[in-house]
């Protein structure tokens, strides 16, 4: 059996993890595994799939997660991420918003574990890549942990290998999804202990990692991590990652060939000002298809978080990179500022 291998990723955030936002994180991690936005499976099939699946080729590795519950549809948009060239094809089955929950797909989702594995079976049978499943650890007063045993059991036997817990439960009436992501308690003992009942599966902690040392903690026991708004408000927080955690070995064959940012083979990291450069040809690259530099500044905010002229860094952006016509000079004139 091929040896499981750790690891980091960053999770799907809607309004947040959008190209712009991925090209950013990419420049600052080379390993770390990105997702896109929920994307529901037939806006993918009927609305405008390459504005919705375009990426830039630096952004892989790179998981496209996808919403909805009608198997064929699923399939057919699962093939076509895989013909855009995503590495993955993650099922949503962990959004408590209610909205999705009226569409009949995300967290509730929890309470039809042999729909989520028809799903799962559909999408395999038409993908090579790893078709993955981001869940809860349960919904409501479905919360006992054979009842999440049930659902793993059955979506693993329909072909998933690998899943995304967020470790709490969702209250699908009650709450909004805001307080979905803070109130219910964090149980990373549930998901510890998912991996002694199927050692045979790849287990990914989500929920409430904020620092290194929580990385390295809950790393001894899990196959990886996924970050939120921790590496959204503060994405310098990747910048160790690829050196502290992923060896390597983890720079799987898959990936020797891709060309990713910066020069493979050096694990050394990017300083905050490198990053800012790198991402001025990309930022050049935007304004001159017509779109808007704010656009791709908003994701950049966070990047001196904690640092001694943070302050002025997002300000100098917040207030500049809106106005029409703001170009590359704004975020050379906040780079400046912080030097």
């Amino acid at each position: 059996m091929m040896a499981k291998h750790k690891i980091i990723a960053v999770a799907p955030m809607m309004d947040w993890t959008d190209k712009h936002c991925r090209y950013f994180l990419r420049c600052i991690s080379k390993y770390v595994w990105l997702y896109t936005e929920m994307i529901h499976a037939h806006a993918i099939i009927k609305g405008r799939t390459e504005r919705l699946l375009a990426y830039d080729p630096k952004e892989h590795p790179l998981a496209l997660q996808l919403g909805g519950s009608e198997p064929e549809a699923l399939a057919e948009a699962a093939k076509i991420g895989e013909c855009f060239g995503y590495d993955e094809i993650n099922l949503n089955v962990g959004c408590p918003s209610p909205r999705v929950s009226a569409g009949r797909f995300g967290a509730c989702l929890m309470a039809e574990p042999d729909l989520v594995a028809d799903c799962i079976a559909a999408m395999c049978a038409v993908v090579s890549v790893p078709v993955t499943v981001k869940t809860r650890i349960g919904i409501d007063e479905q919360d006992s942990f054979e009842a999440l045993c049930e659902l793993i059991e059955k979506v693993s036997l329909a072909g998933c290998q690998h899943f995304i817990i967020h470790a709490r439960k969702a209250w699908l009436q009650g709450l909004s999804p805001k307080d979905n992501r803070i109130i219910p308690p964090l149980r990373y003992d549930v998901v510890y202990q998912l991996t002694q009942v199927f050692p045979h599966l790849r287990f990914i902690l989500n929920g409430g990692l904020t620092t290194h040392d929580d990385i390295a903690s809950v790393l001894t026991k899990v196959d990886g991590v996924m970050l939120g708004r921790a590496a959204y408000h503060d994405p310098y927080l990747l910048a160790h990652c690829d050196s502290l955690y992923l060896t390597d070995d983890f720079n799987d064959v898959r990936f020797q060939q891709r060309d990713c940012i910066g020069e493979a083979g050096s694990l050394q990291a990017v300083t905050r000002y490198e990053i800012v450069e790198a991402m001025l040809p990309y930022i050049e690259a935007h304004l001159s298809r017509g779109g808007r530099l704010a656009e791709v500044t908003r994701h950049m905010l966070g990047l001196f978080h904690g640092q001694q002229h943070g302050k002025i860094w997002r300000r100098i952006l917040s207030e500049n990179a809106h106005k029409p016509g703001a170009n590359s000079e704004v975020v050379r004139l906040a780079l400046s500022a912080v030097r």
